[in-house]
């Protein structure tokens, strides 16, 4: 079984940021299968199935920075290992609209990352790197917690579908 984090912010005000980008690539993963969520492990998670393959999809509802209790709590319960975890998250280090498959790995800045690898005790999980490029100025923090530009919404359907490809074509293959 998989375990695939899809974290974000809590509140409306963060709905459309960078940081939330991950649960919009949710949104488009699950499309209109209108699957039964459930609360627990201070998020909402599912099941999916395809095929043999089973996964959990979580969608924590705490702030970045505590994502992994979360995690941790949803592995523990579900036995999952480490290396079944596949996080979603922003990544200022790859252009707009770009995304990559990592293994391991440092948090690099982010603190959703830190604090899953600080409470999993491990970094060997795999990420899905969905890149908002650097900001041309101003802190990360301000950057990441701020909305896309004009153009980059008009691309968010073309890359929030891509990743959502990608990353159903990942889970049927792993």
């Amino acid at each position: 079984m998989k375990c695939i984090v899809f974290p974000g912010n809590p509140g409306k005000q963060y709905e459309k940021t960078r940081h939330n980008l991950p649960q919009m690539v949710l949104e488009t993963f699950i499309g209109n299968k209108n699957p039964v969520w459930k609360k627990k492990f201070n998020a909402l998670w599912t099941k999916i199935q395809d095929g043999e393959k089973t996964a959990i999809l979580l969608k924590p509802e705490v702030f970045m920075n505590n994502t992994g209790k979360s995690v941790q709590s949803a592995a523990a319960f579900f036995k999952i290992g480490i290396e079944d975890i596949i996080v979603l998250h922003d990544d200022i280090e790859l252009p707009f609209g770009h995304f990559a498959l990592k293994k391991g790995g440092g948090a690099a800045g982010h603190n959703g990352l830190r604090s899953i690898i600080q409470t999993m005790g491990s970094k060997n999980f795999y990420r899905l790197r969905l890149g908002v490029s650097r900001p041309a100025r101003g802190t990360v923090a301000s950057y990441v917690l701020g909305r896309f530009t004009p153009e980059e919404e008009a691309e968010l359907p073309d890359f929030t579908r891509a990743a959502s490809d990608y990353l159903s074509e990942h889970f049927r293959e792993s």
